[in-house]
């Protein structure tokens, strides 16, 4: 079988974002778990379009690429205003098309003893309008500046224990959805035999 290829997304183009260090130890734990293959998004890597990006001739053809292959996603995201950034909205917004029952586990990021869970909660409802299913081992990060030293480390190793359970539970998700996708119609193509 082939290794499930999970889609590690950091949420911001800020520039001084500390929620850098939090997606690269996501993203680093991930690479560690036998059976998967971690493709790290970036979105200051990217030309990300000044307008909503459903134009197609605004579609960032390496991000349908990394989509069409994914298997699952892990996205880590600050909090902004009790809710998530732009810059990851239209990262998201730029692809319709590939996201269909395919799971991805969230996190989030905060100065503030939340965490992030505003951006989360934001998040969940975005996701599921993609097609997307939304695990439930959620991980937050509150007060980064304390978690993540200058250097990015980690300060407190309970958080890599609940970084590995929501991989537990997004990879069960990712083998599940992954055989529906390729072995089951899905049910409007079902409805439409049925009727035609």
């Amino acid at each position: 079988m082939d290794n499930l290829n999970i889609v590690v997304i950091e949420g911001t183009t800020r520039q001084e974002r500390k929620s850098i260090h939090a997606a690269r130890l996501v993203a680093g734990i991930g690479e560690k778990i036998a059976g998967v293959s971690i493709t790290f998004v970036d979105p200051l890597e990217m030309t990300l379009p000044y307008n909503d990006g459903n134009d197609q001739i605004n579609k960032i053809p390496e991000w349908l690429e990394i989509n069409r292959r994914a298997d699952a996603y892990f996205i880590i995201t600050p909090e902004y205003n009790h809710s998530f950034p732009g810059s990851l909205k239209k990262l998201l917004d730029n692809d319709l098309g590939n996201y269909t029952h395919k799971p991805v586990a969230l996190a989030g990021v905060s100065s503030s003893p939340w965490g992030g869970v505003r951006a989360v909660e934001s998040l969940v409802n975005v996701v599921r309008e993609l097609g997307m299913v939304a695990t439930f081992k959620d991980v937050y990060f509150p007060k980064v500046d304390e978690l993540f030293d200058q250097q990015g480390r980690l300060q407190d190793n309970a958080y890599v224990e609940a970084i590995e359970k929501s991989y537990q539970e997004l990879i069960w998700m990712a083998k599940v959805l992954k055989q529906g996708r390729e072995n089951t119609p899905p049910v409007e193509l079902e409805k439409r035999k049925t009727e035609g």
